[in-house]
């Protein structure tokens, strides 16, 4: 585990949305559209787009040893591959497919344009720290939502490895090959795909009934959860949370990455009182109520203090044992 104030990678800096992108030297254009644009703060690729990968095997987000972040989506115009590389402090960027001038257009709220983090006031000693190392953490704004719904409904009460696993399994067997060079990306299915996936499949993949049910509602009213990018936090959560199976936990975390809210702390979550306790008062113990009234000071700002504080890799001692893994789809 992380020291208090190391910048390294743990399990929980991973969960607070980092990961590593080597520092290589970007490759030349390969076809596609471009754009390069030149961002007014110090841009770390690692921190803002590390809480789109859903694992290591992530078959939507690759990193190369070129320094590059690869990611396939699907956006309102259709299928497209995003990469983007920092070089001298530029952003060169390159996309492919049906969606690639969507993506082009939307690349500086991507990498967190959009976001302000002048009013965020660290009250603690730990997250001036966290912060002081992190300096070019900013909130992504994807403008998506089902390809961050879907995933926080697979991440439900199962470990990550196991939600990892769901994710990989669905978007290769049933999404289609990302456009572009990259042959190992693929594109999460589109939701009429998702309605026809058979119940067997969901087994396989490790997913039981009552995630699969949610899902499947979801993708009933996908342009309607869509049209939830472009609302305030608030009235995006509430949107998503009609849909049954649909709670705090995943409207926050689904909201955190299509919105860019900065105030969208996860509510429900069986670590994170822990880990914020533990942090800022030394409290192993704490649930959700006590959470929240130690992030009173960040009001406006919780989920960034909550995510400088999962990135300063400070955590209770485990004195029980991890979630028990359940495959379902041995049964």
């Amino acid at each position: 585990m992380a020291g208090r104030f190391e910048p390294g990678t743990s399990r929980t800096t991973v969960r607070g949305g980092h990961t590593r992108v080597p520092a290589g030297i970007p490759r030349q254009a390969r076809g596609g559209r471009t754009r390069r644009w030149t961002p007014p703060w110090p841009l770390d690729l690692g921190l803002v787009l590390g809480p789109l990968r859903r694992g290591p095997a992530d078959p939507t987000f690759r990193t190369t040893p070129d320094g590059s972040v690869w990611r396939a989506t699907r956006t309102p115009a259709g299928p497209g591959t995003l990469r983007v590389a920092v070089r001298d402090g530029d952003v060169e960027a390159e996309a492919w497919g049906p969606g690639a001038e969507w993506l082009l257009e939307q690349l500086p709220a991507f990498l967190g344009a959009l976001d302000d983090p002048s009013p965020f006031v660290p009250r603690h000693r730990l997250v001036a720290h966290a912060q002081h190392r992190r300096p070019g953490l900013r909130l992504t704004c994807t403008g998506l939502v089902m390809e961050s719904l879907i995933p926080s409904v697979l991440e439900q009460k199962v470990t990550t490895d196991e939600a990892y696993r769901a994710w990989r399994l669905l978007v290769r067997g049933h999404g289609e090959p990302a456009p572009g060079p990259d042959e190992r990306l693929h594109v999460m299915p589109e939701p009429r795909v998702w309605a026809l996936i058979p119940s067997w499949e969901w087994h396989r993949a490790g997913v039981d009934n009552k995630r699969a049910s949610t899902i499947l509602r979801a993708v009933r009213v996908a342009g309607r959860l869509e049209e939830a990018a472009a609302m305030e936090p608030e009235q995006a959560m509430a949107r998503l949370e009609l849909i049954p199976g649909i709670g705090p936990w995943t409207s926050a975390e689904t909201i955190q990455r299509s919105n860019g809210a900065p105030d969208a702390v996860t509510i429900g979550d069986l670590h994170l009182p822990r880990i914020v306790g533990y942090a800022l008062a030394g409290e192993r113990n704490t649930d959700d109520e006590a959470m929240l009234k130690l992030l009173e000071p960040y009001a406006g700002q919780r989920h960034r203090a909550a995510r400088l504080i999962l990135l300063s890799g400070r955590t209770p001692p485990r004195r029980e044992p991890k979630m028990r893994r359940v495959d379902i789809g041995a049964w």
